[in-house]
């Protein structure tokens, strides 16, 4: 084989023109000869659609003649897709695949997007589903910090008479003058028990929520050392009524529906087709639809 035979053999041209002359037989094969082309319709809300996606780009609406180049745009589209979708080119193309899925549950979703919740609704999801929404539990106190470093090993003994010192005074006690300094405030108010996790560690969060209000308790460790606490005001954790929540609940309520009606018209579908799984004889086939039925 000569070199100039070789490097035409190479020309990425001549694998594109091989390329096209198989699919053009492959076309051939699967149309029928008397079946004539089939209709494309560009819609006036096809119009309106290209026009308001122009238009959200380019910050204006499109001229008369980008108009008619993105209906010829539209028109080439709809052409290629029919022909790849005869040639069978959409096949074992896993993107394609999830494309046509995704556009399947839009569809389910838009369904389930027409419905619209009465308050009694989305009361009875709010007590069927109140973790999301409850109100935790809010601390209002006052701690005084004793820094390890500062006591070494006499720290359990400062603390104990400090307790005493303002057990002794009670709520006239004067925190911002006992122990030791540090970056820590000396009162909170309504303190979300999250944020006192946050700030001080979940044990201490944990610690705070068992004590007595309106007594001084202690000492007890945080991330940064020791504490005592007093608890003036605490309010308990509780389930809100709908108005205070309702947008939260509409949400929820919203996403939970559509998951059911994406479910559901699935279901219908699948009830079109028998499936088998190959290789998994083992497996009851209803049970691993029914398993895939809960992603």
């Amino acid at each position: 084989m000569s070199i100039t035979l070789k490097r035409v053999l190479k020309e990425p041209l001549l694998h594109f023109l091989v390329l096209g002359a198989g699919l053009f037989v492959a076309y051939g094969m699967v149309q029928k000869p008397d079946s004539g082309p089939d209709e494309i319709v560009v819609t006036s809300g096809d119009i309106e659609h290209l026009a308001a996606g122009f238009t959200r780009v380019w910050q204006r609406p499109p001229t008369p003649q980008e108009m008619a180049d993105l209906v010829k745009d539209r028109v080439r589209e709809e052409v290629y897709c029919r022909e790849a979708l005869a040639l069978g080119l959409d096949r074992n193309d896993t993107v394609i695949r999830r494309r046509l899925r995704q556009k399947m549950e839009f569809i389910a979703d838009d369904i389930a997007a027409q419905a619209e919740p009465a308050d009694a609704e989305l009361t009875a999801y709010l007590q069927a589903h109140p973790e999301p929404f409850r109100i935790e539990p809010r601390f209002t106190f006052h701690q005084v910090f004793l820094n390890p470093e500062n006591h070494g090993e006499h720290l359990a003994r400062d603390a104990g008479r400090l307790l005493e010192t303002l057990i002794q005074a009670g709520d006239n006690a004067d925190a911002h003058k006992l122990g030791d300094p540090s970056f820590l405030q000396n009162d909170f108010v309504a303190l979300a028990s999250s944020e006192v996790a946050r700030l001080l560690g979940t044990g201490f969060a944990d610690k705070l929520s068992a004590l007595s209000p309106g007594q001084w308790h202690g000492p007890i460790e945080s991330a940064y050392g020791m504490h005592l606490v007093l608890i003036s005001e605490r309010t308990a954790p509780r389930l809100p009524e709908l108005a205070e929540v309702r947008e939260a609940v509409r949400r929820e309520w919203d996403n939970a529906r559509r998951l059911r009606s994406n479910e559901e018209y699935y279901q219908n579908l699948l009830q079109r087709y028998t499936v088998t799984v190959e290789g998994l004889e083992s497996v009851d086939q209803e049970s691993l639809l029914a398993a895939n039925q809960q992603q």
